[in-house]
């Protein structure tokens, strides 16, 4: 990246700022989940819920679940 920061739109500076950060934090914590194996069960969940978005369905819409919840 060869951009003045002072030419960077704030879109731009916004994202450079999250992937540097993000970036640092992986850097310094690491990946909590690495070398940790995923039960079949979950992986059997994953892939069931990538197929069902696949087809589009995108489930219950989140205001509905805020209402059942009780949270609004």
């Amino acid at each position: 990246m060869n951009e003045l920061i002072s030419q960077m739109t704030r879109t731009e500076l916004k994202k450079l700022i999250e992937s540097s950060l993000e970036e640092k934090l992986l850097e310094l914590l690491g990946d909590p989940d690495e070398g940790l194996e995923v039960r079949k069960s979950v992986r059997a969940r994953l892939l069931r819920q990538k197929k069902i978005v696949a087809r589009g369905n995108r489930g219950r819409p989140f205001t509905d679940v805020i209402k059942e919840l009780g949270l609004e």
